[in-house]
């Protein structure tokens, strides 16, 4: 590691930002509210998405930015009033909510998403369904092609992303970790404790 708490990478592309762009305000992510955690994967994730042969014509990809921006934690969003949600996901006019429903219900087909109705709003409350899962379901389902399905896992080699085995293995066996006296029992999840 390299002086503070700044990689030998992070300083690297910090002096590049200062050399190329020094009058610019980049995008860092670093003391902002505003934005949402999304994986690394989630442009090829997004281009699956946006296939023809899976979506059936009803690409959902803006529908899932929206959602993944939407989202707080959890993997749980209380969706607000539906005509709001179409709109901020590029859908107005007429027909902007029957649009964005539609999509929501490829995006449940697909299993990305699982929702709840309640009174007259059917899509009340939704449920992120891990990227990971739904991935490898619908690899099993024989809907993702294999020089995509190629791609995809090199990318989650590169970021060391959790593979679907991965996240199943440490659903079934948490991990005991010792804490001078007893041990305690705790679940990872993600690279992250629980």
């Amino acid at each position: 590691m390299a002086s503070g708490n700044k990689s030998t990478g992070a300083e690297r592309r910090e002096k590049l930002r200062k050399e190329f762009w020094r009058d610019e305000d980049a995008w860092t992510g670093e003391n902002e509210k505003g934005w949402f955690r999304a994986p690394r994967t989630l442009p090829l994730l997004l281009a699956l998405l946006g296939e023809k042969n899976l979506s059936r014509n009803q690409d959902p990809t803006k529908v899932y930015v929206e959602l993944l921006a939407r989202h707080i934690d959890g993997g749980v969003i209380e969706m607000g009033h539906e005509g709001d949600d179409a709109f901020a996901a590029g859908y107005d006019g007429p027909r902007g909510v029957r649009t964005w429903q539609e999509r929501m219900k490829t995006l449940e087909r697909l299993g990305l998403i699982k929702t709840r109705h309640v009174g007259n709003q059917d899509f009340k409350y939704v449920l992120l369904v891990h990227p990971t899962i739904a991935i490898q379901r619908l690899r099993e389902a024989g809907k993702v092609p294999d020089h995509w399905w190629d791609a995809y896992r090199a990318r989650q080699l590169e970021t060391k992303e959790a593979t679907h085995e991965m996240r199943i293995a440490t659903k079934r066996s948490p991990k005991v970790v010792s804490l001078q006296t007893e041990p305690v029992y705790v679940k990872k999840v993600a690279g992250r404790k629980a």
